[in-house]
């Protein structure tokens, strides 16, 4: 085996084959590996190998990048957390495309500059510390400094790499498990009040996460029913959608006799390309009923594409999306940001991201006493607590409806109380 290539080759589960399954000639069956000679600790080339991979030339990438991780000395408690974090990146499997860019980001942005140079072995829970130290007082090209949230990101993203480094026995144990970061509270969607539109009129002060009121989404809607992604908005504004999701519904996906979708995949954008995945998790794939109204936009909405694509003919990039670009291909997430930040500056409206539109749509059924658990179940989220502490962001007017129904409650057990005592003792009730 040359030192500087890896050797790829496929491997199954199939017992009793020895490696030889008939069926490694199906596109579909079995995985590729990699193999690949690296310096140990002894000083002698060893031969390290992972697999799992869909594709030989993603096998090969792997064991390249591998190999280059290796520059400098040999992989092993003696390697520098630079080369450890760079083999840790190369070679971890199990994690979404997405996730495994955030944690180069992290590695590349962050941890390889502060703590490079520091012997894997010798990395102690000060080096952590002095690192984020700096980290907080570092500001972003917006000058604000790092929020709470992204050290915690970051901290996940080396606590995950030393982790493994202690599974592989090369440490003992993760000096990024003791540090302590500030707390990043779940930020809560704040509503357009009057008084937040004024301040934000005037200052151009706004929440961090925001929601309309019902008026001002009803003005929106108005605005934007001639677009022609209106039943998408519609959707992300009533169904709790997330923009993946929205971008990787299919017709397949639709049931319009019964009034349901199911949540089966969303898309991606990873290197330059959509991809399509299944929700993050379990609760994530799921179905959503559909009201009547919603069920009759969608209906219109595929017979004006079914008549774009009779008129594009071979024009016709026909991959079974529900909402498309003019040519019939998907829609990126990213491009439904763009234009509905679009939509947002045309209204004249106060800002909401796309993603508070889910917020919003969560604030909205429980505005018309839907109950939490069906919220749960239709947003998609595994835990109910979750639910709670992030979308339950009622408008105004439920705060309203509370404090009323308290008030009675409370003075229809005092005009209770007043038949069976003296008149004195209640006469604050009378005034009430």
């Amino acid at each position: 085996m040359g030192e500087s290539h890896p050797v790829v080759y496929k491997r199954c589960g199939c017992t009793g084959q020895r490696g030889r399954c008939p069926r490694l000639i199906d596109e579909g069956h079995g995985s590729w590996y990699f193999a690949v000679q690296l310096q140990g600790l002894s000083g002698w080339r060893e031969r390290f190998r992972r697999g799992g991979y869909a594709s030989a030339g993603e096998a090969e990438q792997v064991g390249r990048q591998l190999i280059a991780a290796e520059e400098g000395g040999p992989i092993g408690a003696g390697c520098t957390m630079a080369q450890w974090l760079r083999c840790w990146l190369a070679t971890v499997q199990g994690i979404r495309p997405r996730t495994r860019q955030g944690y180069a980001d992290h590695v590349r942005l962050h941890l390889v500059p502060a703590l490079g140079r520091v012997r894997l072995s010798e990395l102690s829970l000060r080096d952590v510390r002095r690192m984020f130290t700096a980290l907080a007082g570092r500001r972003t090209r917006y000058g604000r400094p790092l929020a709470a949230a992204s050290l915690e990101r970051i901290r996940a993203t080396l606590r995950a790499a030393l982790n493994e480094a202690v599974r592989e026995g090369l440490i003992d144990s993760n000096p990024a498990r003791a540090v302590r970061l500030p707390a990043a509270p779940r930020p809560r969607a704040q509503v357009w009040t009057e008084r937040r539109v004024a301040a934000w009129k005037a200052t151009g002060e706004r929440p961090t996460v925001a929601v309309w009121t019902i008026p001002q989404l009803v003005a929106v809607l108005d605005g934007v029913r001639e677009d022609a992604l209106f039943p998408l908005w519609w959707l992300a504004a009533l169904r709790e959608l997330r923009r993946g999701e929205l971008a990787g519904l299919r017709w397949m996906d639709l049931s319009l006799e019964t009034g349901e979708l199911s949540v089966a995949q969303q898309l991606v954008h990873v290197g330059g390309k959509l991809v399509a995945f299944p929700p993050k998790s379990v609760a994530g794939r799921r179905t959503v009923a559909l009201d009547p109204q919603t069920v009759r936009l969608l209906r219109r909405h595929e017979h004006d594409r079914r008549a774009e694509m009779t008129r594009r003919g071979q024009a016709w990039d026909d991959m079974g999306y529900v909402f498309t670009r003019q040519d019939g291909s998907p829609v990126a997430p990213d491009y439904l940001t763009y234009q509905f930040h679009k939509l947002v500056d045309k209204s004249g409206l106060p800002p909401v991201r796309l993603h508070d539109l889910r917020h919003g749509a969560v604030t909205i059924a429980l505005a018309a006493h839907v109950d939490l658990p069906v919220v749960q179940g239709q947003i998609g989220h595994a835990s109910i607590v979750l639910t709670a502490d992030t979308y339950t962001s009622v408008l105004p007017e439920l705060h309203h409806q509370a404090a009323r129904a308290t008030a009675r409650l409370v003075l229809s057990a005092a005009r209770g109380t007043a038949r069976k005592v003296r008149r004195g003792w209640c006469g604050w009730m009378t005034q009430v």
